[in-house]
């Protein structure tokens, strides 16, 4: 009874025709990056955050949230009509949607991931509404050492889940670390790694690092690649799936859903594992694993599904334990923090109308994201045809007023171009910076709860081992670290990325 209560408390929260109207931008701005490769919700979430200045903490996340799942609809789109992921989770949406965009069957395709990924969401939602309650009262035990050693456990889990080399994930989490304590000392306000530069006084602006490894960084990664987008000319007819197509795809949408509703609670972005997890499984059980890469439905269906129920259920970590599991969430704690939030599990107690709020308004976002993909296909369509060298211009200029927004320095902007230089070498280089951006966002945590408990224990490091679930959790990330570094396990992950 207490669970429909409070999703009574979080539909009236939802339904007021601000949230409204803030729900149906963030989804449709999120469809919109999810169609046009080169930016992501990363980045946009990024460029937006200087204009939730002025809205209300829950309009403001509720916004943002719907430009999250947004783009995983969206998607979908590119992936099946251009062979081309508008985002990174549905790169095994190209495998088999484009075969069947190919085919004649691009309405199929795109009618069966809107409503996998409709179901997929829903469940998820109910998920993150029963799980928030019990995890946060959890959260309500933990002390300085417990948050510490789930920070730990948060990192290693985003080396573990890395794409390439362990070695260079850890060396992006120190970098992130590192950068993290760019500013004033949080206990004696004295200046550290600032080199006498006054505007390092205040710390490295989170948004410039977000907006240029994510944002300017790809735009120059995309610029070298040709421009090569082989947009279907003929009309999309068809856009419900038969019931065959139904019936095929039933049981792939059930596994997806529980796939990526498991994998997106876990730390280190195993959201974006879960469309990967949820194709390798369905080719398994497959009678004909031979269909797949040729068209099959399933190679929909089940990773669709399960990318949409890894991004609703990534929100549980962030709202409960206020850990942010993947990039995305990382830039939820920066809204927060905008708005005088302490990411946590008090957020439940002295602020239900976000938390219930932001529940109702994904189910909300996820009706309209059904509307917004399928009659509008025409016009995503058609937007898939405006050529690069107009497109990267406009997400620039958009992307240097908004960091000038926030401080209103040109100094930002400059920041932003060289962490953008520094991106695309990371990316020639093999680095993947997700990991940075975790542990810029979570440093500062860590060091304060780090020192918390120091001064709690009276200068005695044991006092991490000596309560059960601190060394629960270390011992977990200690057990991840070694399972993934041993020989056998470091060889098929390697192949597992690469395939």
């Amino acid at each position: 009874m207490d669970i429909l209560s409070n999703l009574a408390l979080g539909m009236g929260v939802a339904f007021t025709p601000l949230n409204l109207g803030l729900c149906l931008v963030g989804a449709l701005v999120g469809t919109l990056i999810g169609v046009l490769p080169g930016l992501g919700p990363i980045a946009t979430i990024a460029m937006l955050l200087p204009l939730t200045f002025n809205l209300d903490a829950t309009g403001a996340l509720i916004m943002l949230a719907g430009i999250y799942y947004g783009a995983q609809y969206g998607g979908s789109t590119t992936a099946i009509l251009v062979n081309m992921p508008g985002e990174s989770s549905s790169v095994v949406t190209t495998l088999d949607g484009h075969q069947m965009a190919r085919q004649g069957r691009a309405g199929a395709a795109l009618g069966m991931a809107a409503l996998g990924s409709f179901f997929a969401g829903s469940v998820a939602t109910i998920v993150v509404a029963v799980l928030g309650p019990i995890l946060a009262g959890v959260a309500q035990q933990f002390g300085a050492p417990e948050y510490f050693s789930l920070m730990v456990l948060g990192l290693v889990g985003a080396t573990v889940l890395a794409s390439g080399s362990v070695l260079k994930a850890v060396a992006m989490i120190l970098l992130g670390l590192l950068l993290g304590t760019v500013g004033s000392d949080i206990e004696t306000g004295s200046p550290r790694l600032t080199f006498d530069i006054p505007h390092l006084a205040d710390g490295i602006n989170f948004t410039v690092i977000a907006i240029g490894l994510f944002g300017v960084a790809e735009i120059i990664r995309n610029l070298e690649r040709p421009e090569e987008r082989g947009v279907l000319g003929t009309k999309i007819r068809g856009l419900l799936p038969t019931w065959a197509d139904i019936k095929q795809s039933a049981a792939p949408v059930l596994r997806g859903t529980v796939i990526g509703s498991a994998l997106g609670i876990l730390p280190g972005n195993g959201a974006v594992l879960a469309p990967y997890a949820s194709y390798t499984l369905e080719k398994k059980l497959a009678q004909d694993p031979s269909r797949f890469g040729k068209g099959a439905i399933e190679g929909v269906a089940g990773p669709e599904s399960a990318n949409n129920a890894g991004a609703q259920t990534s929100f549980i970590p962030l709202l409960t334990l206020g850990i942010p599991p993947n990039p995305v969430m990382a830039l939820m704690v920066g809204a927060m923090t905008i708005q005088g939030i302490i990411p946590g599990p008090q957020v439940m107690t002295s602020n239900p109308d976000l938390f219930w709020g932001m529940i109702a308004s994904m189910w909300v976002g996820n009706a309209m994201l059904v509307v917004i993909n399928l009659p509008m296909i025409g016009l995503w369509v058609r937007l898939l045809q405006v050529p690069y060298r107009l497109l990267y211009p406009a997400i620039l200029m958009f992307c240097c007023i908004g960091v000038f927004s926030v401080n209103n320095s040109y100094v930002d902007v400059l920041g932003v171009a060289v962490f953008g230089l520094v991106g695309y070498a990371f990316a020639k280089l093999g680095f993947e910076t997700a990991p940075l951006l975790l542990a810029f966002v979570l440093g500062p945590l860590m060091e304060e709860n780090l020192r918390r408990s120091l001064v709690i224990s009276r200068g005695d490091p044991l006092v991490f081992l000596n309560r059960p679930i601190s060394l629960s959790l270390l011992l977990v990330a200690l057990a991840l670290l070694v399972i993934v570094l041993l020989p056998s396990i470091s060889r098929k992950r390697e192949e597992a990325f690469q395939e």
